[in-house]
């Protein structure tokens, strides 16, 4: 490839060699982009509610925006606080369905097929690359709405290559961290990896008359948003891992883990001299933030 070939042109060649070459192509690419030096950025996005896929508001053009600041990515690799299974599974589909995983919104939601393609190369590449446990390959899932709501408002032309991630919902956050840890050579390899979920997500505590005004949150949800901020701004992840012991309002914040283990593995895949970003940085209905984070 000649040495004039700008980022972005250089990572759209790597898609088309994903989709068409083959894990030989795609092998032989991911070397010359490990000399280029590039480094994908990862992600933690607060998804909040699957009309964010839709609509137009700040948290989905902020999404939009994401997706034409960072370099555009080879493959995108999503882990979603929507799959969560026994044991680890990756998606190894060409064409991964459109999932509705959710009920009680308008037709217009449902109607939605996010067309991109899968990579079955890449997930075996994948699997190959995680000695903590097994990885599956999966024929059946898809992308649900933890993904598709957002990699749909950064990348609407759906060309590039999503694959999804599981959550083994029987293991604590400590082994979602290591896990996650065994994933940071994608991201030299073009491919952009998102935590999908919230970090407050209490949905049994939703304040519905307060669902529209700005940035509302009760003081637990409030006091749990700085804490973990104040965590991701001092790389201090040894106690995001044991988050229950920051405070007490840390049970309200997350009373079940799904929504919240995506972080994990964007924790993990940060390099120490990596600051975080932080956007979308927002409480709704009392007891949700959107709050989100990107290193690199």
């Amino acid at each position: 490839m000649k040495a004039e070939m700008n980022r972005k042109g250089f990572i759209r060649t790597a898609a088309a060699l994903m989709t068409m070459g083959g894990l030989g192509d795609f092998q032989r690419f991911t070397g010359s982009l490990r000399e280029n030096g590039v480094l994908m950025p990862v992600l933690f996005i607060g998804h909040g509610s699957p009309m964010n896929g839709i609509e137009d508001n700040e948290f989905s053009r902020r999404w939009e925006k994401l997706g034409k600041e960072i370099p555009e990515p080879a493959a995108v690799l999503v882990v979603s606080a929507h799959w969560l299974t026994r044991g680890t599974h990756i998606t190894a589909m060409e064409n991964p369905r459109t999932i509705h995983d959710f009920g009680g919104f308008p037709k217009a939601l449902f109607e939605v097929q996010y067309t991109a393609p899968g990579n079955p190369e890449l997930a075996r590449e994948t699997q190959t690359m995680v000695h903590s446990t097994s990885v599956e390959l999966d024929h059946d899932w898809g992308l649900d709405h933890g993904a598709w709501t957002v990699v749909r408002r950064m990348y609407p032309d759906a060309r590039i290559p999503v694959l999804q991630l599981s959550i083994d919902y029987g293991k604590p956050a400590a082994y979602h961290y290591e896990l996650g840890k065994e994933l940071k050579a994608l991201r030299k390899k073009g491919v952009l990896i998102i935590g999908s979920g919230n970090m407050v997500h209490n949905l049994r505590m939703i304040d519905w008359a307060h669902m529209h005004t700005d940035n509302f949150g009760f003081d637990w949800a409030i006091e749990m948003s700085h804490l973990f901020k104040d965590k991701i701004n001092a790389g201090d992840h040894a106690a995001l891992i044991d988050y229950l012991r920051l405070s007490p309002s840390a049970k309200l914040a997350v009373p079940t883990p799904d929504h919240y283990y995506p972080l994990m593995y964007t924790l993990a895949l940060q390099d120490p001299d990596e600051q975080p970003v932080i956007f979308n940085d927002k409480l709704v209905a009392g007891s949700l933030n959107m709050t989100s984070v990107k290193f690199g």
